[in-house]
Order: structure tokens, then C-alpha cells, then sequence
């Protein structure tokens, strides 16, 4: 039989939060072990580093101008003939989705035989004035009313009093662990692995909405970095210094300087979270051997972005930064089905739309012409041929901007004021110096200024006339051939 596929997906986890990087405090002892039974890519990105652009490309194997999805915007319908759920289903696997799809309708099964839904809280689907019903959260989200029939109809998402983009501000889960919704998504999968068709291979997607806010941990994996001595953020000398209207005072804060204890005290939370979760992955992987199906199944694990927790005096995600822009990225062959190399660090750089054909690589399955991305299964084998960087963008406002990267270096240009950054991240993993003004840098700033020229002819923005950049035009979250 085909191996069985499990892609383990989580939101906003730095790609630096892996006791297997030296973190200097992250705790991820089963995640370290799949590195170890794998390999690790330490130079993966988002591409459109939020979740509705990222989880297109990672669903889909497209580029975020395929998928017509260049920044963030909820309601757009979901259309994609080709999904790695549909791919699949046709090649015999049992297909599953545990968790956050983050997808338009809300229950849209993009190609899945079935979903049991949380997305976390969704603004689109609160928001009483101009929801319908049957769009609700209370009508849509599957954890919600199997929370309400346990706890009590009373019990809701807005308890803690935190915001899901609450970037700032943390506090302890008030009920018993074993109702977070990171235990939820791993026990739902577990029933999986008891219902599903024995005689076909299947592929499961579990999906966690932490370590996304709210910044919720169990008081127990709090207690493990309350008191502990964090590392500091790094801050750029191209970085906003100043915060004269106190934006950092924002609960949702994406920017700004935020009081010292209140900032550690979201540090603590979050990291907190990724120990949860490894937690909680151990958990299901001890229940893949009591069903005798760990040793048969190929696993990918990875993030649908970053998240900046104070680098250069800045949060959340978006943004091109390391923080926000790259993800741990880890494929695991436990059971040698593929025959891949074991701990081993691969240092070329792969994307999300890297996925979808990576996973049908594994299955043996046919790869629709749609998916742009590439399989990183050579990669995992020792091979060193690949591309040479990837194409990132977001929309977003005065700040949307397109990069250039290879992994060792970043080019960034914010295509509203024609700004560009350049960092040498061979030298400088961090982002602390700004290059691209410096003479000895000139020639590369140019090569990768040129090869964003290229990567945006016949753009609809208008962003290059095909000799340069053409600063000023307003950046689209969502491209027109969508709408077609």
C-alpha cells in the first residue's frame, strides 16, 4: 500500500522556535525528534506571509499570482480545481482536515472527504450586523459546539477577554487542558485514525490555530517560561525608534514599543503554545503506533507564517521579515518508506506551493499542470539542483512591498514609496543592517532588483514598465482574474 501522508500545520510559529535550532529557550522535544527521523529546511517561507494567501498557495501548489491571493481578504470564494485533497482522493487516499482551513464558504471541503472545522475566531463569521445565520461561527464551527455541549452553552471564544489578533497580551487557559482547542484537533484526529478506511492509505491534515493569539496556554507549559530569562528581540538600525502616538499600547498592537512586562509576558505565552502543541503532537504520534500506521506514513510539518513578537519593534505577521516571513518546515520518514536521508539540515529555499507537489511525490500520484511549486523529496536526497530564490509580496497599505530571497540574502522593496531594503543574511540572520544603499552591495541589489522586474511584468498593478520599478501603484489583496 502507498505510504500514509500526515501534514501537521500550525499558525504563526517562527521559523526559530526548534529546541533542534539551539533555540535559547523553546522547548520542542517531538518535533525535534521528526527532524531528527527527516529533514529540516531552515530556509523556508511564506510567500504572503498571512493566512488566507499562505494556506491558497500550501492547498493549492500555486504561486500567490495563481492563486489571485497577494494579501489578506476574507469572503472570496474558493475555486481551485486542483487541491492536494482532490489530488489525493483521486489516487485512493482517505483524505481528512482537522482544524483551520481558513477558506470561503467556511465549510468548503476543497477537495477533503470530510473536515471537522476551527478556524478560531473569525471576524466575518461574529460579526452579528452583517452575518447570516448559516455563515455564523455558531452554526459553522465544529470545536465551538463541542465545547458548548461539554462545558456549558454559555462557554465562548471571547472568555478570556483576549482578541484573536492580540499581540501583546496573555493570559492562562481557564478550563481544563483537555479542552483547548490544540487538544481538541488532536483528539479529533485520533478518532480519525479510528474511523478512517483501513484498506485504503490516507492523508490527514491537522491543522492548529495556535500559536496564533489568543496567547492561551495551559497554565502548566506557562509555568515552564514565566520565570525564565528570554532572549531580547533584535532590533534593525533601519527600525522605528520612536513610538510618539503609543501605538505599542495597542492590544493588537502590530507596531510600537509595549511595556516590558506585558511584552514578556506574551513571549512567555507563545512559546508556552509551541510546547503545547509539541506536546500534543507527541500525543497523536504515540497514537499512530498504537494503531500501527507510524512506521507507514510519511510526515510534513510546517507553518502558514511567522510571527515578529517585537523584532525591530514590531508584531504579528505580513511583513518580509525573518520573523514573520519564514517557517519551520520539516519532512519526516520514520519508517524509511521513501528511503530519505535522517537529520539532516537542507539549506536551499522552498515555499509553501512546495507542498502540495512534494505530497503527491510521496503518494506516486499525478501533478496537475496548475501547481507551480516543486517537490523538495530530490531535495531530501541529497540533490543541490533547485531555483535560485522565491517571489514574496503582500498588500498592505503604505507598508505593501514585494521580496527577493535565496535564504541568504533578502531583497525588499515597499512598492507605495519606492524604499528598498537589502540584507545580507549570511552575515546578518537577524536584519539588523540595512545594505542597500551601501556601495559594496550595489551589483547584488541590482541582480535581485532585476530579477523582482522580471517576476512583475504584465502585472495588473502596473509595478514595472520591464526596465524598473514603478513606485507608488496601489498593491491588490486579491487579483481581478479571481473574479473571472
Amino acid at each position: 500500500m502507498k505510504p500514509n501522508i500526515l501534514l501537521i500545520t500550525v499558525d504563526q510559529m517562527r521559523w526559530d522556535c526548534l529546541s533542534y535550532l539551539n533555540h535559547p529557550a523553546v522547548d520542542t522535544p517531538n518535533l525535534d525528534q521528526l527532524a531528527r527521523d527527516g529533514v529540516l529546511f531552515q530556509h523556508a517561507y511564506s510567500a504572503t506571509p498571512s493566512c488566507v494567501p499562505a494556506r491558497a498557495s500550501l492547498l493549492t501548489g500555486m504561486s500567490q499570482v495563481a492563486t489571485g491571493r497577494t494579501g489578506y481578504a476574507d469572503k472570496v470564494p474558493w475555486r481551485y480545481e486542483h487541491t492536494i485533497a482532490s489530488e489525493l482522493a483521486k489516487a485512493t487516499y482517505h483524505t481528512q482536515c482537522v482544524g483551520k482551513m481558513h477558506v470561503y464558504p467556511t465549510r468548503n471541503l476543497c477537495g477533503f472527504h470530510n473536515v471537522v472545522l476551527h478556524d478560531g475566531y473569525m471576524h466575518y463569521g461574529r460579526f452579528k450586523q452583517q452575518t447570516t445565520v448559516a455563515e455564523s461561527q455558531a452554526e459553522t464551527d465544529d470545536y465551538l459546539r463541542w465545547l458548548q455541549e461539554r462545558v456549558g452553552a454559555d462557554v465562548d471564544l471571547l472568555d478570556l477577554g483576549l482578541d484573536c489578533n492580540s499581540s501583546t497580551m496573555a493570559r492562562p487557559w481557564h478550563l481544563d487542558e483537555k479542552y483547548h482547542p490544540t487538544n481538541w484537533v488532536t483528539s479529533q484526529s485520533i478518532d480519525f485514525l479510528r474511523r478512517r478506511d483501513p484498506s485504503k492509505p490516507f492523508f490527514l491534515k491537522m491543522s492548529y490555530v495556535r500559536p496564533h493569539p489568543p496567547f492561551d496556554p495551559p497554565q502548566v507549559f506557562l509555568d515552564m517560561y514565566k520565570d525564565r530569562e528570554l532572549p531580547d528581540p533584535p532590533i534593525g538600525d533601519w527600525a522605528e525608534q520612536s513610538d510618539l502616538d503609543k501605538s505599542g499600547l495597542d492590544p493588537v498592537a502590530s507596531q510600537g514599543t509595549v511595556p516590558e512586562g506585558r511584552y514578556r509576558r506574551a513571549q512567555a505565552a507563545y512559546y508556552a503554545l509551541i510546547t503545547h502543541i509539541d506536546h500534543q503532537i507527541g500525543r497523536f504520534l504515540q497514537a499512530m503506533r498504537e494503531y500501527g500506521v507510524y512506521d507507514n506514513t510519511v510526515i510534513l510539518f510546517t507553518s502558514d507564517h511567522g510571527e515578529l513578537m517585537g523584532d525591530h519593534h514590531l508584531y504579528r505577521k505580513s511583513l518580509p521579515y525573518e520573523g514573520s516571513a519564514k517557517v519551520p518546515f520539516i519532512v519526516a520518514d520514520p519508517g524509511q518508506q521513501l528511503g530519505l536521508q535522517k537529520n539532516v539540515i537542507v539549506d536551499q529555499v522552498v515555499e509553501m506551493r512546495d507542498i502540495m507537489p512534494t505530497l503527491l511525490n510521496v503518494a506516486g500520484a499525478d501533478i496537475p499542470t496548475t501547481v507551480e511549486g516543486k517537490s523538495v523529496l530530490p531535495l531530501c536526497n541529497g540533490e543541490t539542483s533547485w531555483r535560485d530564490y522565491i517571489h514574496g509580496e503582500h498588500a498592505f497599505g503604505e507598508k505593501s512591498y514585494h521580496y527577493i530571497t535565496n535564504g541568504k540574502e533578502k531583497y525588499i522593496w515597499f512598492s507605495k514609496t519606492g524604499e528598498e531594503q537589502f540584507f545580507d543574511l549570511q552575515e546578518d540572520p537577524h536584519e539588523l543592517q540595512n545594505l542597500a544603499l551601501k556601495d559594496s552591495y550595489k551589483e547584488r541589489v541590482s541582480h535581485r532588483r532585476n530579477q523582482l522586474i522580471e517576476e512583475l511584468l504584465g502585472r495588473e498593478e502596473g509595478y514595472t514598465d520591464g526596465e524598473k520599478l514603478i513606485k507608488g501603484r496601489a498593491a491588490k489583496a486579491v487579483q481581478e482574474h479571481l473574479f473571472t
